[in-house]
């Protein structure tokens, strides 16, 4: 053994899938080399810990669960010095990043990737003191991945976000907001905004455009205003989720950089998880912070 991985799995994620599919994962991992140390997480918070404290020694740190696992690895990892190649083998309800780098749901297959990839230097958000790494989102059915119980979503997958966001529909907040970004200030009240790394969010791919690469220090900005009367909002749904139906009061573009102001306290989801409630959000693009492997011949939709 010349290499030697951190493997940090969520034994719950998904539909704990990873129960089943644990030994043939580390077999995958021990016959290409490397040394393995497993560190199943036991409550929130515990991968960004265990990046953080744990890394030393390792050639790379690989992990197991949804994308909120993710998202604390590389939490973790985007508070150490030294950033270390990070592997990713899916197993959560919907697996927005691992589908925009083309990472196979099949979870033998994604470790093998993790083998026999290549590392892809991957932009990173940073969201005032804390980190995202394809989505920070406000308003309109935002605190369903998180407040969704993992019970539920183990049982009945994607259908379980669905199903808790018809439960909302009676109780839409809107946000007054001043948005600034390059040179431009926007000021209107906001039903929704999502800043996104990713070619698909909620597991509905296109919605952040066609024009989507993960690397080129840019994010793409959907918002959302309030519109006049309700009725709008049935257009103004099927507008976000295809882009062929156009809606007045959704706003997109790019940037690198913005700020976001409200009168009232916001909360803000990170990655599907409680990102905490602000008034104020700094939200900055960190060009290819980290090296994300994946498929070696992978070619993002975008450029097909």
């Amino acid at each position: 053994m010349d290499k030697s991985m951190l493997f940090v799995y969520n034994p719950r994620a998904g539909k704990a899938q990873i129960r089943s599919n644990l030994l043939d994962i580390i077999d995958i991992f021990v016959k290409a080399g490397y040394e393995v140390t497993a560190y199943p997480t036991q409550a929130p918070g515990d991968a960004v810990k265990a990046v953080r404290e744990r890394r030393k020694g390792y050639d790379i740190v690989v992990c197991s669960g949804g994308d909120g696992t993710l998202d604390e690895v590389v939490t973790g990892m985007m508070q150490c010095e030294e950033k270390l190649p990070i592997g990713y083998v899916p197993a959560g309800s919907t697996n927005d990043f691992a589908n925009s780098l083309g990472i196979p749901r099949n979870m033998k297959k994604a470790a093998d990737v993790v083998v026999n990839g290549a590392n892809f230097g991957c932009d990173i958000g940073a969201f005032n003191d804390d980190t995202f790494i394809y989505v920070a989102a406000f308003g309109l059915f935002t605190d369903v991945p998180y407040e969704t119980k993992q019970d539920i979503k183990n049982v009945i997958g994607h259908a379980a976000y669905l199903m808790e966001g018809v439960k909302r529909l009676s109780s839409i907040k809107s946000y007054k907001m001043k948005i600034s970004y390059d040179d431009v200030c926007l000021e209107n009240e906001y039903l929704f905004g999502m800043i996104t790394n990713s070619n698909s969010v909620g597991g509905f791919k296109g919605i952040t455009g066609k024009t989507v690469e993960l690397n080129d220090g840019l994010f793409e900005v959907t918002l959302v205003r309030k519109p006049a009367i309700a009725v709008e909002m049935n257009n103004i749904i099927s507008a976000l989720t295809d882009k062929k139906v156009h809606s007045d009061f959704i706003q997109s573009f790019k940037t690198s950089r913005l700020t976001i102001e409200s009168e009232q306290d916001v909360s803000w989801t990170l990655d599907g998880e409680y990102g905490g409630t602000n008034r104020m959000a700094v939200i900055q693009n960190c060009s290819r912070a980290l090296e994300i492997r994946i498929p070696d011949r992978f070619i993002p939709d975008n450029l097909l």
